[in-house]
């Protein structure tokens, strides 16, 4: 069975927990391979709110590259991957996206993505969004790209902050149609009566 090739890139918006998250359930699934890129900002984010090294952050993907190397080859629409989600997206990932400056291998390997015509999910995180952020917004979309704001949702009833997290965990591993384990989420099950 041909393994499914997922992205997961990491900017410095405040977040880090769902893509460390993202990895753990990811590390669980036998056909899924990650390919790691963390952008400094993302390290320096990974001290402020995580208790995990950085050595730790990247055991828990299959591959790991280096956010300078502009010639990785990822950086090729000839290499096959199956989509790439930016979590969390800071908007000046978002902003090099919209504009296809792809100064490091975050924004290069999310224009292939783009031009590829392969899943490229954008887990933006800010707040609030004044209306540039909109319009970068509009415009990735426009290109492709799919945004999906990392905001909770409550109707699961979440006891804890990994239960608010496994649940957008879950909504990305559903836009890449990767099955997670049913211990992680429960999808809605329609209003109680």
């Amino acid at each position: 069975m041909k393994k499914k090739q997922l992205v997961v890139a990491i900017t410095g918006a405040t977040g880090i927990i769902y893509a460390q998250r993202l990895l753990e359930v990811a590390q669980q699934l036998p056909e899924v391979e990650t390919h790691l890129i963390i952008s400094p900002a993302g390290q320096l984010t990974l001290k402020q709110e995580s208790k995990i090294s950085l050595n730790q952050l990247k055991s828990l993907a299959t591959y790991v590259h280096n956010y300078h190397d502009i010639g990785n080859k990822l950086s090729s629409g000839s290499v096959k991957t199956d989509g790439m989600v930016v979590v969390p997206c800071s908007i000046k990932t978002l902003s090099s996206i919209a504009h296809s400056y792809d100064g490091e291998l975050i924004t290069r390997c999310a224009d292939v993505h783009l031009k590829e015509r392969r899943r490229l999910i954008l887990c933006v995180r800010e707040t609030p969004l004044h209306l540039g952020h909109l319009r970068l917004m509009t415009q990735v979309a426009e290109y492709g790209a799919q945004i999906m704001p990392l905001v909770p949702a409550f109707y699961h009833q979440p006891q804890s902050i990994d239960d608010l997290v496994n649940q957008s965990v879950a909504r990305i591993f559903d836009q890449l149609d990767i099955v997670y384990p049913e211990d992680i989420f429960t999808p809605w099950q329609g209003l109680k009566s």
